[in-house]
């Protein structure tokens, strides 16, 4: 029973009563209190339900394989871990912090010094770290370990909160023993206690016959992570007083019905489990995806499948194919095949922004609706980004779990989310669990649609990173858009790549123009250095120019290629130098769109896009000219993006396409994640690769057949104008807003590719997908390239470029996690000299991404009389509810909706708030208007928010800058 009081079972029938005596929580509030064999039982049986119910079965192979005994083995090691991970309690450092308890241990002999008399010093002894140097006392003076051996198990105890120690601790500990056990007689009977304690365990959990056999073992790194991850985890859960209350209990419990229902009440959801699909490739994808009539799968698509059910074993896998070749569809179908070969249990998509995580994350639980599953079995979902709680799909699943209160283990605020019924609508079988809402739990979610920023994270030395490590070891990984990451990101990716191989963790890696180069850096980041029998074969994969093209590698193999065809789709776009001249922009448009048409207008800046708008506007009108950019508040920008796809998305799915002349006006949002079709296109100068992608928007579909005579007949030959560059300048000389965000040397080498078919015109156009490859390549090649007259300003610029990568390398380097060490080599300071905590904040971000930190705000309206209220223009949510002009009282917290609507306003300034004056500037400004009264626990939506009040001609004046919002138009920044 639980109780002092009641029969004996268990660590308790085991113990004496000055072992009884140690305390291990104590709540200030109630009084009441959890003794440390308690604890210590709890823990080890959460972990065992965490091992048979949740762990997916890949991680549970990966322990295994490193103990003689198998998964019996390692289910016991992890059991008996998670049950001593709170020794380091029973010692006078951590006793001594509430005195009544103290007092209760000093009464059966255990004396230690009062918390004040025991000073400073008590800090050199924390728990963990005291943990780790009693377990390997009792592993070297019981069951004659050595040093060397005793590490790799014990860092699972000294890094239960997140941070293994580092050996200037250890020794810093050594040096102070009393801190462990009292100096004098006590002194005995505490190092009694302890290693009573820690024999108990040993017996009760059945590890004690197999000390012997595991002192041989050699722990990879990988294993002493995903060791310590599961302590982490089945520690969070044991805490949690909701579901384990503290003594005295209100209803007494045998230790069987305890954690019945502590499981019971977390109810939290299993791992998938997935079956390989039977059948031939076709018949996969027809029951997965929603097809059209008349599809058929597509030849990368087939090879994708065929290619992973050759593999030996899961490893990575990089799909190169033409923009709208169906490779998500492909990655999907490759994910099923390589979960049921691994045994991962679920999925994590990783995206390169917040929009294009939230464009997947209704096509992740559509195809999640079409896989088999057993009856009744529930999955954990999750869309990982900063504002993934204003998504109205994700809200949806929020709506369908039950409460559990979020444990905070290590005094950071967890952010208290509001309960919803379970009659909402979101299916049972698909739920965003609250235990798993936490910034460091959520990963834990099954499937799971995200910035790459989260799995960047996993390779900076960061705070409880062994969680996230155990969030990807038991996933299939699939990684889009792998082109669109910089050195800096790279630097991060190529870490992360290196462990998830050594967790042998499938990858599916996604790109429409990715270099030789990175694709052979992507492959030798996951399979490890080359030896001398595969270094031909990374060779060949740099050499590789065909496209479409699927590489795949094991860890520590040689990787292998595929060259399916492309489908039968091909478009010849002609290419045309075009001058940098609104007005003559104007005039040609207007000729092009005389009978009709839709065009994009691609823009580097966002400066750019609203002048380019307000010219064409005045020649056009203001309702047959759209803008698009990332200066829209988010809600304003989702409104944005479904309004383009209704009107130019494919056919049968767009229903409302201008049938008079339409221009839209857009930064680099129009290039990936929207599905739409333009009939010309107008571009400023762009690395080679980026244009490519915009070209994908031109032409995208058929319309009237191969011969697209559904488009006005001036626009059925797909033609792309290139501006933004002075042509006739010795050397091209792209505008300066151009160069700040890509640099003069991507720009000259994209030029330089493109030549052939600038000059070329009609006999030469861009044929793709076969000229996607071809170009790309030279574009991202090694030597020289262009006309003998530009060598001189392609050679400065090359300098500079190079320059500014070494930079970004060696400072992403700073934080990056070591690659994995020899097996045995305990992971004492993994994450030393890090970071700190890593989240999916503005500064967070920033560790990962090599960009100016940028401010973020909510945008309000404040009113005439001076109240506040949520934007005038805004539509009915879901639930037609209104969402516009709702009152934001400033002396208590708003309704619900209004204060969900008003953080949905949220906005990231512009670079021109990125520089540090600046930026400090404007948060003084803007904490002019602090209100009290959101920033209470009830204001989960507002608090700590920085709110920008425009007034009702939607302007305002910042850090010396003037500021314009419109729907229309977004934000409009000049200076004051």
């Amino acid at each position: 029973m639980t109780g002092e009081g009641d029969a004996r079972t268990g660590l308790h029938a085991r113990l004496d009563r000055p072992a009884l005596s140690v305390w291990a929580k104590h709540e200030r509030d109630s009084d009441g209190w959890l003794p440390l064999w308690r604890h210590m039982e709890d823990s080890a049986a959460v972990a065992g339900r965490l091992w048979d119910e949740w762990l997916p079965l890949s991680v549970r192979r990966l322990i295994a394989s490193a103990l003689p005994g198998g998964e019996a083995d390692a289910r016991r090691l992890v059991v008996w871990l998670a049950g001593v991970h709170d020794i380091g309690k029973a010692t006078p450092a951590f006793a001594c912090q509430v005195e009544q308890l103290a007092q209760v241990m000093r009464g059966h002999g255990l004396e230690m010094r009062s918390r004040q008399a025991m000073g400073a010093d008590r800090w050199l002894a924390p728990h963990g770290l005291a943990g780790q140097v009693l377990l390997g006392e009792w592993l070297e003076e019981r069951h004659g370990w050595t040093v060397k051996q005793t590490g790799q198990f014990t860092v699972a105890v000294g890094g239960h909160h997140g941070v293994p120690p580092e050996h200037g601790q250890i020794q810093a500990l050594d040096r102070h023993p009393h801190l462990l056990r009292t100096h004098g007689p006590s002194g005995m009977l505490w190092k009694r206690v302890q290693e009573e304690l820690l024999d108990a365990c040993a017996d009760e959990f059945g590890v004690r016959e197999h000390l012997a056999a595991w002192r041989g073992v050699k722990l990879p790194q990988p294993v002493q992570v995903l060791l310590s991850a599961l302590v982490i985890v089945s520690d969070w859960i044991a805490s949690n007083p909701d579901l384990f209350p503290y003594f005295p209990e209100d209803v007494p419990r045998t230790d069987a019905q305890r954690i019945a229902s502590a499981w019971d009440g977390l109810g939290l959801p299993g791992p998938w489990r997935a079956e390989e699909p039977a059948g031939d490739v076709h018949e996969l994808f027809a029951s997965r995806f929603d097809l059209p009539p008349g599809a058929k799968v597509r030849p990368v698509q087939e090879a994708a499948v065929e290619l992973v059910r050759e593999m030996d074993q899961p490893g990575l896998m990089v799909i190169e194919a033409p923009m709208g070749e169906g490779k998500t569809e492909a990655a999907l179908a490759a994910v099923e095949v390589l979960a049921a070969r691994s045994g991962a249990g679920g999925v994590f998509f990783a995206l390169p922004t917040m929009a294009t995580g939230n464009a997947m994350f209704p096509r992740l639980l559509d195809w999640l609706d079409r896989l088999p599953a057993p009856k009744g079995a529930r999955y954990s979902v999750l869309l990982a980004h900063s504002k993934a709680a204003l998504n109205d799909d994700f809200a949806d699943l929020m709506g369908a779990s039950q409460r559990i209160a979020a444990v905070d283990v290590d005094g950071s605020e967890e952010r208290e989310w509001r309960p919803s019924s379970r009659n909402h609508s979101a299916a049972p079988e698909l739920v965003a669990h609250t235990w798993l809402r936490g910034r460091k739990k959520a990963m834990l979610s099954s499937f799971v649609a995200g910035t790459v920023d989260q799995l960047l994270f996993a390779g900076l030395k960061s705070r409880h990173l062994a969680m996230r490590h155990l969030a990807i070891a038991g996933k299939v990984v699939v990684i889009d858009e792998a082109h669109a990451y910089d050195t800096y990101m790279s630097v991060y990716l190529d870490r992360v790549l290196s462990w998830l191989g050594t967790y042998r963790v499938p990858v599916v890696v996604l790109s429409a123009t990715l270099p030789a180069g990175r694709r052979r850096e992507l492959t030798e980041a996951y399979a490890g250095k080359p030896t001398g029998e595969t270094a031909a074969s990374f060779d060949a994969v740099a050499q590789a120019g065909d496209y479409p093209l699927l590489t795949a590698v094991t860890s520590g193999g040689a990787p292998i290629m595929r060259r399916p065809a492309a489908s039968a789709r091909r478009t010849d776009v002609e290419l045309e130098r075009f001058d940098d001249d609104l007005g003559v922009l104007a005039d040609r448009l207007e000729v092009e769109l005389s009978g009709g048409g839709c065009v994009l207008v691609v823009r580097n800046t966002v400066r750019r896009v609203l002048e380019t708008a307000a010219v064409l506007r005045e020649r056009f009108g203001d309702a047959n000219v759209t803008v698009a950019h990332s200066c829209f508040i988010d809600v304003d920008r989702a409104a944005k993006d479904a309004g383009l796809l209704k009107r130019f998305g494919p056919p049968g799915k767009a229903d409302d396409r201008p049938q008079a002349a339409h221009i839209v006006v857009a930064s680099q949002v129009a290039e990936q994640s929207l599905d739409v079709d333009f009939d010309l296109l107008v571009t400023d100068l762009a690395p080679v690769d980026l244009l490519l992608q915009r070209m994908g928007r031109l032409h995208r579909h058929l319309r009237g057949g191969e011969k697209q005579t559904e488009r006005p007949e001036r626009l059925r030959q797909a033609r792309c104008l290139v501006t933004g560059v002075d042509w006739s300048a010795p050397v091209p000389a792209p505008v300066s807003g151009s160069r700040a965000v890509y640099g003069a040397y991507a720009l000259l080498r994209s030029a330089a590719a493109l030549l052939p078919y600038l000059d070329g015109g009609r006999e030469r156009p861009v044929r793709l997908p076969t000229d996607i490859s071809p170009l790309v390549q030279r574009a991202y090649a090694d030597g020289p390239d262009g006309p003998v007259g530009w060598a001189e300003a392609f050679e400065t610029a090359r300098a500079r470029h190079e320059e500014q990568r070494a930079d970004q390398a060696e400072r992403a380097a700073t934080f990056r996690l070591d690659a994995a060490a020899r097996p045995g080599r305990p992971l004492f300071g993994w994450v030393a000299a890090g970071v700190g905590d890593a989240d999916d904040t503005r500064e967070g971000r920033a560790q990962v991404r090599d960009s100016r930190e940028s401010l973020e705000v909510v945008v309000v309206q404040r009113r005439a009389d001076g109240t506040l209220a949520t934007l005038p223009w805004l539509e009915p949510d879901r639930q037609g509810r209104p969402r516009a002009g709702l009152a934001l009282p400033t002396d208590q917290v708003p309704t619900a909706l209004a204060a969900r609507t008003a953080a949905s306003c949220g906005l990231r300034l512009p670079i021109q708030f990125g520089y540090a004056d600046v930026m400090d500037r404007a948060i003084d400004e803007l904490e002019e208007l602090h209100i009290p009264a959101w920033q209470v626990k009830g204001s989960h939506w507002l608090a700590g928010q920085l709110i920008l009040p425009l007034n009702e001609e939607c302007q305002t004046h910042l850090a010396g800058f003037r500021l314009r919002y419109s729907k229309s138009d977004g934000l409009e920044v000049t200076r004051a």
